[in-house]
């Protein structure tokens, strides 16, 4: 019986792309494990009656001026200062 030589290359194929799929999602697992290492879950959820004993109600955000941003983001590039 002669295999044709189309169906023996596309069976090669087929394989080679599977050992590539095989090869690359177990590196993907490990470099995924490797940067969990040292990561764990929370202890306990969080609920909400301890979030209603939390001080401060969050207006210590404040907003700056795009232009001041700008000045100070300009000024470090030309003069490589480290502006505040």
């Amino acid at each position: 019986m002669k295999i044709n030589p189309a169906i023996a290359f596309t069976l090669i194929l087929l394989a080679a792309m599977v050992g590539a799929g095989i090869v690359s999602s177990s590196w993907g697992y490990a470099l995924g494990r490797q940067a969990l290492t040292g990561v764990r879950q929370p202890e306990a959820r969080p609920s909400s009656a301890s979030t209603a004993n939390r001080s401060g109600s969050g207006s210590d955000f404040v907003l700056m001026k795009e232009d001041d941003i700008l000045k100070d983001v300009k000024a470090r590039i030309e003069g490589g200062l480290e502006a505040e």
